[in-house]
């Protein structure tokens, strides 16, 4: 009808050497969520590609919903959420990957919970099945360790695939450059809920994920969202210098008073290992803290565009 007001739903995908799965995006994500009463631009961020994504991007926008942003290098995924989530415009933002393994049924679902009043409806994996099991261990493992050391909780099998009305802007007013998003959307609050589904795996390609990308990624979400790891060399410094204090008085009063000259050369080539291990890892873990500061403080943008065909406000 004429005057009606239709709603907007902006849907940012990062897309990192994604050309085999991005035509089969856009037709699923239209398919499975046609009946929604909402108007859907799509946001793709271009990460850097080094194969025909932008090619395919540039195909698929001669549909006016369809946004594209590309990058001049690899910046990362932060990177291509921040740029997506700055250009979305719409009454509702949905965060999605490309490779389908978030269900864009369930779209449907989170729309109704968020008429129920909430302002965040995320998702969880429920399950793991097709991840590598050392994998699946490390990610419940940090899980773990994140929620005991961190003010801020995160649930377990937590994706970044959410639906949120505007109240995104507050996300988007973290300044910081050193970003984990996971984190990040649960420090902001609001009325948040989660729904359950069953791990699925990619429709086609390979992820750009390595068990050492994710090892140091859930390393920079300690670091952004805890101080344990200082309170712990703290600690351990702390213990080392007592343990020395009393091995030095027993030693003491074992050679004054017993007169039995301390043995055990390599009994004190294990000591300096020791201590000398805990030294550096004490300094380690400051010298991962300095350096995010050191990051910090150079200002230098997250991502630089190379091209676009969103018009600049």
């Amino acid at each position: 009808m004429d005057g009606e007001i239709v709603l907007k739903l902006s849907i940012v995908v990062p897309a990192y050497n994604e050309e085999e799965t991005l035509e089969l995006f856009v037709s699923e994500v239209n398919k499975q969520t046609e009946k929604l009463p909402l108007e859907k631009t799509f946001y793709f961020i271009n990460d850097g590609s080094v194969d025909n994504t932008l090619g395919i991007l540039k195909k698929l926008s001669v549909n006016k919903n369809i946004k594209y942003i590309s990058f001049s290098k690899n910046f990362g995924k932060e990177a291509a959420l921040l740029a997506g989530l700055r250009e979305a415009d719409g009454d509702y933002i949905t965060v999605m990957d490309a490779d389908l393994q978030d269900p864009p049924v369930m779209l449907n679902e989170m729309y109704t919970k968020i008429q129920e009043g909430f302002d965040i409806v995320g998702t969880c994996r429920v399950s793991r099945d097709g991840e590598p099991p050392i994998r699946s261990f490390f990610a419940k493992t940090f899980y773990k360790i994140i929620n005991k050391i961190s003010d801020t909780e995160m649930v377990d099998g937590v994706r970044d695939f959410r639906l949120m009305t505007r109240q995104v802007d507050s996300i988007l007013k973290l300044k910081e450059n050193n970003r984990f998003s996971k984190g990040i959307f649960s420090w902001v609050g609001f009325k948040t809920t989660y729904l359950p589904y069953e791990n699925r795996e990619r429709v086609a390609g390979t992820t750009s994920w390595s068990f050492f990308g994710l090892l140091k990624y859930s390393i920079d979400g300690i670091v952004n969202f805890s101080e344990a790891p200082l309170n712990i060399a703290t600690f351990v410094g702390f213990v080392s210098f007592l343990t020395s204090c009393l091995l030095s008085l027993f030693y003491l009063v074992k050679t004054l008073i017993f007169g039995d000259a301390v043995q055990g050369f390599p009994t004190l080539i294990v000591l300096i290992l020791l201590l000398g291990g805990l030294q550096l890892l004490s300094i380690g873990i400051i010298g991962k803290y300095i350096a995010k500061i050191f990051l910090e403080t150079k200002k230098r943008p997250n991502y630089i565009i190379k091209e676009s065909n969103i018009k600049s406000n």
